[in-house]
């Protein structure tokens, strides 16, 4: 009893002095009712964590920090905003990887769904029967991944990093190289939990409350918190062929793309399992910032390739995958230079390696790590993503990439092709 009450008057404490730091008029007694599992934190170090975010182009201070244990936390809160007389604002907040401020707010609470840390997931249960895993809304992408290996499975769909929250990617769509043959992460789910803004906690799929299942998918955090996931599992390659290839035209280098994506329908040795690409400029490194494909001590830079493109100094890299277990080794050269055959890259500029499925996957990480340890990874990200239709892509490639940016940029330009079925 003892300790109930000493946790009671620290929370009196801490509201109280909450509402005299803000001047706020909320009544205590609608925090004091919650009566959360998890922990409604002041501490000036919860606080300056959820003040910014990946972007750090923005600042908001919130009053407090909600550390949720269950789902029901989240739903006590939301409620209370959404009764009170007052009201206030409940940002949800995973791994801070917004740009511009989206997981934060200065009038009121930071719901932190993610522990921040690899290692520290909670229950994810993994159904083999039923080809699927369910996770907090919290959890990382790393760490579902982690598990769900563990029965030889593993999601069918990937952002390029994953130390994001499953809620936070979910929000957005979870856009990467194999979204063109499983569609973004968004279409790769069975079912969610979902906060709404009257603090109800509902359960959603195609067949129940499907307009709330599809708004909360890709709505940005603005029709609800995801709680739960329930996600689509397949049998997870052992190995990966990673290729990258270069193209001095532009055009050429989207043809490609193009007719790469159009196999997704096609058996799994007929096409490739992961298409991207990217731009570069002047004389970047071709093993670009997301990983160590090259040896950092043997780089090879554009100078010494000899081409001569029609942007100039402006190259393109294609950048391709294919899965394979270590039984189907044999076969899976035949494979790659089947599909490569067909593609217009520049001879000569075929770069290929081969690494475990989870090292290609994680491979943004290893990049994080690089860049923490010269004090260049919490810095700000002016990061644009753009959706550009197929009939001005031409165009927008003299405009800024030839134009505008020329030998200017010095982050990452990443070019996505996207099946518009999908």
């Amino acid at each position: 009893m003892m300790m109930v009450i000493m946790k009671l008057v620290l929370l009196v404490f801490a509201i109280c002095r909450l509402i005299a730091t803000v001047g706020l008029t909320l009544d205590p007694t609608e925090l004091l009712r919650l009566e959360l599992k998890g922990q409604l934190s002041l501490d000036p170090s919860d606080v300056e964590t959820a003040s910014v975010d990946f972007g750090r182009m923005h600042r908001a201070e919130p009053w407090g920090v909600l550390h949720p244990a269950t789902g029901a936390d989240v739903s006590r809160l939301v409620k209370s905003a959404y009764e009170s007389t007052h009201g206030f604002a409940v940002s949800a907040r995973g791994h801070g990887h917004s740009i511009n401020g989206q997981a934060m707010t200065a009038n009121g609470v930071v719901v932190q769904m993610s522990d921040g840390k690899p290692g520290m997931q909670r229950n994810i249960v993994v159904s083999q029967e039923s080809m699927y895993v369910d996770v907090w809304g919290g959890e990382l992408w790393i760490d579902v991944l982690s598990s769900t290996l563990e029965y030889g499975l593993a999601p069918k769909s990937w952002t390029d990093y994953l130390y994001l929250s499953v809620g936070g990617t979910l929000s957005n769509a979870g856009i990467s190289g194999q979204a063109f043959n499983h569609g973004p992460q968004i279409t790769n789910v069975f079912e969610l939990d979902v906060v709404t803004g009257k603090g109800e906690e509902l359960t959603c799929s195609e067949e129940s409350n499907s307009e709330l299942f599809h708004a909360a998918l890709g709505g940005l955090g603005q029709f609800g918190i995801i709680t739960r996931a329930r996600i689509a599992l397949e049998p997870a390659p052992q190995m990966v062929r990673w290729i990258r290839v270069l193209y001095s035209n532009f055009s050429a280098f989207t043809h490609d793309q193009e007719y790469l994506i159009s196999l997704h329908g096609h058996q799994d040795s007929q096409k490739f399992d992961y298409v991207e690409g990217f731009v570069i400029v002047d004389e970047g490194l071709i093993n670009n910032w997301r990983s160590s494909f090259f040896s950092p001590k043997n780089p090879v830079k554009i100078s010494s390739l000899n081409v001569n493109g029609d942007g100039g100094s402006v190259l393109y890299c294609l950048e391709v995958t294919k899965n394979y277990r270590e039984s189907d080794a044999d076969t899976i050269d035949q494979e790659v230079e089947a599909l490569l055959k067909k593609l217009h890259f520049i001879p000569n500029t075929v770069f290929t390696t081969d690494l475990p499925y989870v090292d290609f996957l994680d491979r943004v990480h290893k990049a994080e790590l690089k860049l923490r340890s010269k004090g260049l990874w919490e810095v700000p990200h002016p990061w644009l993503n753009l959706f550009v239709p197929k009939s001005q892509i031409a165009e927008f490639d003299r405009g800024v990439f030839k134009g505008i940016l020329g030998n200017k940029a010095s982050g990452p330009i990443l070019i996505y092709p996207m099946n518009k079925n999908k």
